[in-house]
């Protein structure tokens, strides 16, 4: 049991110790500037297209939601009659 242990201690020091570092250019401080900057624009909408997508899609599938439910609950309200 205790050899397990050690093995498994090898493999995720050697894993982690040899990973081949990524070099990224960090591009957190340029979406800081955008963000911050006071545009007049709302903070869910300066990311861009796929911001006011996302937005859009969301709004309208609320809108849809909504109407269902008050759909439901008027049909439940009136049900209908059998014969």
């Amino acid at each position: 049991m205790y050899r397990h242990i050690l093995a498994l201690q090898q493999v995720s020091r050697r894993s982690i110790s040899s990973a081949a570092r990524r070099r990224l250019e960090n591009k957190v401080p340029e979406k800081q500037r955008a963000f911050q900057e006071d545009n007049g624009m709302p903070v869910h909408l300066k990311g861009g297209g796929s911001d006011a997508l996302l937005y859009r899609t969301t709004m309208a599938l609320t809108v849809l939601g909504a109407g269902y439910v008050v759909y439901e609950l008027v049909m439940a309200a009136y049900p209908q009659k059998k014969d």
